[in-house]
């Protein structure tokens, strides 16, 4: 899956079109990569966001296409 798609599915960021501008921006890093809208993602990925002032860890745990709202943040584990 998508990274930016992967980021709006857990909720992280609210819209795809946010979260690929962050990309586009260099604030998304996966593996210690800065990461593309299109770079393909992995169960067990370790992926940094750099929202203005803070950070937020993730480790991706699993991927789906469709989530409820209440099982997104099953999706992955803030480190």
């Amino acid at each position: 899956m998508r990274i930016d798609k992967f980021l709006k599915n857990a909720r992280i960021i609210k819209r795809r079109s946010v979260a690929k501008e962050a990309c586009e921006q260099g604030r998304v890093i996966i593996n210690s990569k800065e990461a593309k809208p299109g770079t393909e993602i992995e169960v067990g990925d370790r992926v940094e966001i750099n929202f203005g002032n803070s950070k937020l860890n993730i480790e991706i745990l699993e991927i789906l296409e469709h989530v409820p709202k209440d099982k997104a943040e099953t999706l992955y584990k803030v480190l």
